[in-house]
């Protein structure tokens, strides 16, 4: 680890900037993780600059895999990445040894941290879901960031969220409720050296003028192909204190942005469900030339028609 226990929160404030995807993962034929396609991404990823990934979660397909599939993804991920990118897990398990055991594993692999979100099942009360994350950061050494989400069953409260950003591995929260102004309270109420996320990129230029540092686990700097230059453009003016030069650069990504949040995180808005989602994003990735493949049963394949028409409209929009 590149920091100890006392220092994880201030290691992440220098560490954990600018662009950790949540990358999608290759499926062969055979319905299988294509392993040789994961590694063919993580170079271009790594040919983009970011500067994380977060894998194993919802996007990864990884909700849907068996445990011995769930560890070789993220050997393969490490093996790929050979210390280039800081790799995060995504953990979503119920179970705090289940969760515990597969950080175990990834420590030994060289991750920094895990997203975690708050338990599916069981586990309601504000002392039961502090206790089931005390329990963990006390048995683990990586940093956490919190997945504060409706998916769960439960968005994590504000008296709540105070409590957990006091635990030394608690670096920060992946505000994924969907409401900019409970992603600037928690800003405002919660210790200042606790990184707060937004993963919306339609706020991320305003984020960064609003004291954020990171745009984590979404995946629209990947998506937006060969206008993602656009949106390193606009964070580097922003950080330069160019502001309106860097609006001129964020406004010209609107109709890429748009078409983002139609056909993924709207579906995801009326779903309450990735799963549904991902088939476009498959789509995505195979028109601006990165490793889809299929989907992992039982999820339908998103259908031809639906595939052609968003290609042509990359196309059309110059993505891809």
């Amino acid at each position: 680890m590149e920091f100890t226990r006392k220092e994880a929160k201030q290691w992440a404030g220098r560490k954990v900037r600018d662009f950790y995807m949540c990358p999608l993962t290759p499926v062969s034929p055979d319905r299988t993780f294509d392993e040789q396609g994961i590694r063919d991404n993580i170079e271009a990823y790594i040919a983009m600059g970011l500067n994380g990934l977060v894998v194993g979660g919802f996007i990864s397909e990884c909700w849907n895999v068996k445990l011995s599939d769930w560890f070789r993804f993220h050997e393969v991920v490490a093996e790929a990445n050979r210390g280039r990118m800081d790799l995060w897990t995504i953990i979503l398990d119920p179970s705090v040894h289940q969760a515990l055991e597969k950080m175990a594993f990834v420590e030994k692999l060289g991750y920094s941290g895990g997203e975690v979100m708050n338990p599916a099942v069981q586990l309601r009360t504000d002392d039961e879901i502090y206790a089931y994350f005390k329990y963990m950061t006390d048995h683990s050494n990586l940093a956490i960031c919190l997945y504060r989400t409706p998916v769960s069953g439960k968005v994590l409260g504000f008296d709540l969220m105070a409590r957990l950003a006091d635990i030394d591995t608690m670096v920060a929260v992946k505000q994924g409720n969907l409401s900019r102004a409970e992603t600037l309270k928690l800003r405002r109420i919660l210790r200042p050296d606790f990184i707060v996320s937004d993963p919306s990129e339609y706020f991320y230029l305003d984020d960064l003028r609003h004291g954020g540092q990171v745009i984590w686990g979404e995946v629209s700097y990947i998506l937006y192909g060969k206008k993602r230059h656009l949106m390193r453009e606009y964070m580097d003016l922003a950080k330069a204190g160019k502001w309106e030069e860097a609006y001129v650069k964020w406004a010209a990504l609107s109709d890429v942005r748009n078409l983002y949040e139609d056909v993924f995180l709207w579906e995801i808005v009326r779903t309450a469900t990735y799963a549904g989602a991902l088939g476009s994003l498959k789509a995505w990735y195979g028109a601006i030339g990165l490793k889809a493949g299929g989907m992992l049963p039982p999820v339908p394949e998103w259908p031809r028609d639906k595939v052609e028409s968003l290609t042509a409209k990359l196309k059309e929009l110059g993505v891809a």
